[in-house]
């Protein structure tokens, strides 16, 4: 509510190169979308899905990430969940006939307790449901699928190697209403950003166990590996 009352007594900037007139520029949505890619974490765990992204997390990226997630720049869902969307596109029309006619689901990996208290929004569940809309205008048959929960606190990932994640997220994650019965038998899996991919395998475990197949995983942006 505060930054939607700012909104109209502060002049808006741009939240990538923070240039006045608009809360993303024209040329900031040309660096975002311009190079959706599959950008796998490096070293690739286990289990990690076919993983796409729309750009390296570095630059007005990665500021538009942190206003969008962390700051309350919710107005940006729309800018975010395009790149996600059109990336979906991108990858699916790369990836062969698998997904051709199939109803699929836009799942999204769920934030923890705290951080939503924190934040006071669920940042990847909104990208998640906008994508899915997005995508429907594109022509693919997909549906939001808000499946996964956490099964237990998890400590602070920042720092942690790729076997010390993957250990941290061991079993954290839950499929809801699975005695149900899952709506789809195929996924998209999404999330804001992929470091390690440990975050994406223990999802996509926890979706298989289930029965549900997660041939792909897409997000806003990857981070570069540093050996």
């Amino acid at each position: 509510m505060l930054s939607a009352v700012l909104d109209l007594v502060l002049p808006r900037t741009c939240a990538g190169c923070r240039a006045k007139g608009s809360r993303y520029c024209g040329r900031c949505l040309a660096e975002l979308t311009a190079h959706p890619a599959r950008r796998l974490p490096r070293p690739r765990l286990p289990g990690t899905p076919d993983c796409w992204s729309a750009s390296p997390y570095e630059g007005g990226v990665r500021r538009a990430i942190v206003a969008y997630k962390e700051r309350g720049a919710v107005a940006l869902a729309g800018v975010l969940a395009e790149a996600l969307a059109f990336t979906a596109v991108t990858a699916i029309g790369g990836t062969g006939a698998r997904w051709a006619g199939q109803r699929f689901a836009v799942v999204p990996v769920p934030s923890g307790r705290a951080s939503l208290r924190a934040r006071g929004h669920d940042p990847v569940r909104r990208l998640a449901a906008l994508a899915a809309r997005r995508l429907r205008a594109y022509g693919l048959p997909a549906e939001p699928w808000a499946a996964l929960r956490q099964a237990r606190r998890v400590a602070d990932q920042a720092g942690l190697s790729s076997a010390e994640r993957a250990a941290n997220l061991a079993g954290s994650l839950r499929v809801v209403g699975a005695a149900k019965g899952p709506p789809v038998a195929c996924v998209l899996l999404v999330d804001d950003i992929v470091t390690t991919g440990a975050t994406l395998v223990e999802a996509s475990k926890a979706l298989r166990s289930a029965g549900v197949e997660v041939p792909l995983a897409v997000t806003v942006a990857a981070t570069r590996r540093r050996s």
